[in-house]
């Protein structure tokens, strides 16, 4: 009777060890995942402010926030090109606020943007049959005149060879101090749209490209222009819809002067060579 109890007071004794090491194994579980959940959140924040282009060192985005934000998730929407529809849908923080492009572009046309600025004229040869509704939205923000005394806030000059421009926070007026609270580099239009043109995309020097947050649904107002070919250090997951036919040496020169300061998230700095956008012409050829 003696040796039975023994014998069942181990065997409780054995059980509770097993009970108390699984709830331990349980809550290590839950802190292991609690903390993956917390880096995942810390490194999404990280890609945000990343090449917008705002952002990483090599697969960057446009951003100080919206970098070639670039985003190894960001994948091309099945549209075909021209496109004869767009959507845009409503996005913050909204910069400087305009009407939505219209939902049907001019996709026969053909277009050249000008951009007059204080370095000189810069201008593009806009891809309206590869990158429609991209086209659509910068025609439409240049003739409402969103670009408009701004500046280009973020230049890259290793791995990613950008100047990234187009966010209204960037007035021509603002101090560029790299500041982590800074907003400029993370200002929309109000609205976002879906990438286009992004099978096989490449980014030799004379690219224009947009900027996003890191997914193929985020592109706004905020554009980089590739000054040395930047295709081994970019995903094809930023809309190429333009390329510049002059003014490229002009870019090349600010990116001389490199930055004044650095952006401590999102990499690249604020230009020490100011860029200000005056006005941007758009001309049908």
């Amino acid at each position: 009777k003696n040796e039975r109890q023994r014998r069942q007071a181990r065997e409780r004794y054995r059980r509770q060890q097993e009970q108390r090491v699984a709830r331990q194994q349980q809550v290590r579980r839950r802190w292991a995942i609690g903390t993956l959940a917390v880096l995942v959140a810390a490194g999404v924040g990280t890609l945000l402010l990343v090449f917008l282009p705002g952002g990483s060192a090599k697969k960057t985005s446009a951003s100080a926030s919206k970098s070639p934000r670039a985003s190894a998730t960001a994948t091309a929407a099945a549209v075909a090109e021209p496109a004869h529809h767009c959507s845009y849908t409503a996005a913050t923080p909204v910069a400087k606020k305009v009407s939505f492009p219209p939902a049907t572009p001019d996709y026969t046309d053909s277009y050249q943007a000008t951009l007059n600025t204080n370095q000189g004229k810069i201008t593009f040869n806009l891809l309206n049959n590869k990158a429609t509704c991209t086209v659509n939205s910068f025609v439409h923000l240049a003739q409402a005149g969103y670009f408009d005394n701004t500046q280009c806030h973020r230049l890259l000059t290793s791995g990613i060879y950008v100047l990234q421009c187009g966010d209204a926070y960037a007035t021509a007026t603002a101090k560029l101090d790299c500041s982590t609270t800074s907003k400029i580099g993370s200002g929309t239009p109000g609205y976002d749209f879906a990438s286009e043109n992004l099978k096989g995309a490449k980014y030799p020097a004379g690219t224009v490209a947009m900027a996003n947050e890191g997914s193929a649904t985020t592109n706004g107002s905020q554009f980089f222009i590739v000054f040395k070919d930047s295709t081994s250090g970019l995903t094809a997951s930023y809309t190429p819809f333009a390329t510049v036919s002059s003014g490229l040496d002009i870019v090349q020169n600010v990116a001389k002067d490199g930055y004044s300061c650095q952006y401590a998230q999102s990499g690249g700095g604020a230009p020490k060579k100011k860029v200000i956008i005056d006005s941007v012409t758009i001309k049908k050829a």
